[in-house]
């Protein structure tokens, strides 16, 4: 079974364009665009559960359009992880369903991963706990990824659907540094 994550990576202009996404962080290898923008930019990318170095990786869907991580970085910071902690506990139907979601994203991750999923033990964002909250970013980038995540379908009916002017049309890789 193949992985999806050989030699096929992206281009270069392509990683360029997610590192700079990322805030100038290239992201680990391998990976790969697993969801685009309206405009046709990523905004989600996916990696295995094991890196190209060996590294166990338990995030596998990672969000990258810079517009719905501001959005959801105000989310966040006005406490809605936080709400969605104490309804996930509450609610029978949201607990049902992040576990629906949970079992999803770890038979997608073993499957894209070869088979075996080395992060076996954890599920969304390195957690245990599918009803623990702590990273509406990994709930909206599962959902992006085609994997029927309540949290990140419900996100994303509150944020606009794009961001309105390609923004990412404009943004420049980071620059290697210099030597010296």
């Amino acid at each position: 079974m193949s992985d999806g994550f050989g030699s096929d990576q992206p281009a270069t202009r392509e990683t360029g364009l997610v590192a700079a996404q990322l805030g100038g962080r290239a992201p680990r290898k391998p990976w790969r665009v697993a969801a685009r923008c309206s405009y046709g930019y990523p905004s989600a990318i996916v990696s295995p559960s094991l890196l190209a170095d060996g590294t166990p990786f338990p995030t596998h869907a990672w969000l990258t359009c810079p517009y719905l991580t501001e959005a959801l970085s105000a989310e966040e910071s006005a406490g809605a992880a936080a709400v969605w902690a104490e309804r996930a506990a509450s609610d029978p139907l949201l607990a049902e369903h992040l576990h629906a979601a949970d079992a999803a994203l770890r038979s997608v991750r073993a499957e894209e991963s070869g088979g075996a999923d080395a992060c076996e033990p954890v599920g969304l964002a390195g957690q245990r706990d599918p009803l623990g909250v702590k990273c509406l970013h990994a709930h909206v980038a599962l959902t992006l990824i085609g994997i029927d995540d309540p949290i990140g379908v419900e996100e994303l009916g509150k944020i606009p659907e794009s961001c309105g002017n390609a923004r990412c049309m404009t943004m420049q890789p980071p620059r290697p540094p210099e030597r010296g």
